[in-house]
């Protein structure tokens, strides 16, 4: 009997957290949650670099999605949102910052370092071509 007791009290206990309010990090609209969920995905985490704030589990992300909520919460557009973030953090957070004299770097450093890269492995190779032409080391 008191096994019987205990399972329907714990069944009411999972029946009341289901049916509770939602989550802290979810906002009880849905369009707004649409909203914040879209905007999360246009932000780069900044601890991770490589991943947006919607994808990453670092604490800053975690804090970036509740700022975003406590904005859209407020009623704020989407555009003041982004103003905000920027203003605060910089074009850099942006995961498609825009292209200007500022980001330069952010569009241009991966096509600089490619370009180096590879004018490098071609003077090796066409070193290591030129001394087995002259009849270097080991010929």
């Amino acid at each position: 009997m008191r096994r019987l007791a205990l399972a329907a009290w714990m069944f009411a206990v999972m029946l009341q957290g289901a049916s509770a309010s939602p989550a802290p990090e979810t906002l009880p609209v849905a369009a707004q949650e649409a909203r914040a969920q879209a905007l999360q995905k246009q932000f780069r985490c900044l601890v991770c670099q490589g991943e947006s704030i919607d994808e990453s589990g670092a604490p800053l992300a975690a804090d970036l999605r509740r700022l975003i909520r406590e904005h859209i919460a407020r009623g704020e557009s989407d555009e003041q949102v982004k103003h905000y973030l920027v203003a605060r953090y910089g074009d850099f957070i942006l995961m498609k910052p825009p292209f200007e004299a500022a980001t330069y770097a952010l569009w241009l450093a991966p096509f600089a370092v490619l370009a180096i890269g590879g004018g490098a492995a071609a003077w090796l190779v066409l070193r290591a071509g030129a001394r087995e032409n002259l009849g270097g080391p080991g010929a």
